[in-house]
C-alpha cells in the first residue's frame, strides 16, 4: 500500500494541469515512452466537470500505462487554436509525438475505459511490435516500400488491429505503385480501426493519387488561369496538379484563394478537397494549422 505522501507524488506524476509552455514537454516528449491523454476543459463548462474525474479514476486504475494533462482552454488560447479546439470537452490521446485517437463532448465511464485500454496497449510491452513499427516506418521513407509492406504486413500477422501496421501498408502498396491493391486493403479495414486517424489518412492518400492520376499540365493550367483569373474549375484543376507535383502548400493556397471567391462552387468541392488534403497529413503539419485557421476564418465571418 502507498502512503499519503507516496499516492500524493504517483498521482501528481499521473495526473498533471498543462500550460501552452509545458505542452511539448509534458505531451509530446513524455508520449515517446507511454501515451498522453490530453483534457481540453474550462471551468464554465458543465459536461467537463463530469468527464474529468472520470478520466482521471481511470487514468490511476491504468497505474502508469498512460498518463493525463489537463490543460485549461481560457489559459491556453492560441494552444487551443493551433489544435483547432472548437468545443470542449476535447479529449486527444498522443503516442510517440503523434496525436493517436480522441473525442469530443462527455462519454459513458465504458467507453473511457475502452479509450484507455486502447492505448495501455500501445505503450506496454508489445513483443516488439512498437521497435518494428518504426523501423518499417523508417524503411518507407526511405523508399523500400516492399521491405516496409513486409514489416508492416508481419506486424498485422501478430495483432490484426494495429491501426499504424494497417494505415503503413496502405501507405507502402501506394508508394509501390498498386494503387488497386491499397484500395483493396483500405476497403477491408477491420471495423475497430477504420475510421482511426492513420487509415483515415491512407484513405485520403488513395482519393489525392487517383486524382493526381487524371490531373493536367501545370503550366498549361497556369496559361489558362492568368487569362481567365477567376475560371474556377481552372483553379481546382490547378490545385490537383500542383498536389501531383507534391507542390502541397501552394495547392491548398489556391484552393482557400478558390473557397474565398466562391465557397459553393461544384456542390462544396473545395471544402471537401481541402479536407482530402488535411486528412492525408498529419493533424499538427504546419499546413493543415494553416489552412484551417484561414478557412475557419472564411467560413465564420
Amino acid at each position: 500500500m502507498f502512503g499519503t505522501d507516496e499516492k500524493t507524488q504517483v498521482t501528481a506524476d499521473l495526473i498533471k494541469d498543462g500550460t501552452e509552455a509545458s505542452f511539448m514537454k509534458d505531451v509530446i516528449e513524455t508520449s515517446k515512452t507511454v501515451p498522453v491523454i490530453v483534457d481540453f476543459w474550462a471551468t464554465w463548462c458543465g459536461p467537463c466537470k463530469t468527464l474529468t474525474p472520470m478520466l482521471e479514476a481511470a487514468v490511476l486504475a491504468a497505474k502508469g500505462k498512460v498518463k493525463l494533462v489537463k490543460i485549461d482552454v481560457d489559459k491556453a488560447q492560441a494552444l487551443s487554436a493551433r489544435l483547432q479546439i472548437q468545443s470542449i470537452p476535447t479529449v486527444y490521446a498522443f503516442f510517440n509525438g503523434q496525436p493517436v485517437d480522441g473525442f469530443q463532448g462527455a462519454v459513458a465511464q465504458s467507453e473511457i475505459k475502452k479509450f484507455i485500454d486502447t492505448l495501455s496497449a500501445m505503450g506496454g510491452d508489445d513483443g516488439g511490435l512498437a521497435d518494428a513499427l518504426e523501423a518499417a516506418e523508417a524503411m518507407l521513407s526511405e523508399g523500400a516500400a516492399v521491405d516496409a509492406a513486409e514489416t508492416f504486413a508481419a506486424i498485422l500477422a501478430e495483432e490484426p488491429e494495429n491501426a499504424r501496421a494497417y494505415g503503413g501498408l496502405v501507405r507502402s502498396y501506394l508508394a509501390i505503385g498498386e494503387l488497386d491493391k491499397a484500395q483493396e486493403f483500405a476497403d477491408a479495414a477491420p471495423a475497430k480501426i477504420a475510421g482511426s486517424v492513420e487509415v483515415t489518412a491512407a484513405k485520403a492518400l488513395i482519393e489525392l493519387a487517383r486524382q493526381a492520376a487524371k490531373a493536367g499540365p501545370e503550366a498549361d493550367l497556369r496559361a489558362a488561369l492568368a487569362k481567365d483569373p477567376s475560371n474556377r474549375q481552372v483553379m481546382f484543376d490547378l490545385a490537383l496538379a500542383l498536389h501531383a507535383a507534391e507542390k502541397v502548400e501552394e495547392a491548398v493556397e489556391v484552393l482557400l484563394d478558390l473557397f474565398k471567391l466562391d465557397r459553393d462552387w461544384n456542390d462544396g468541392a473545395t471544402k471537401t478537397q481541402l479536407f482530402t488534403i488535411f486528412g492525408a497529413l498529419k493533424p499538427q503539419d504546419p499546413i493543415v494549422l494553416k489552412g484551417r485557421r484561414r478557412l475557419s476564418s472564411m467560413i465564420f465571418v
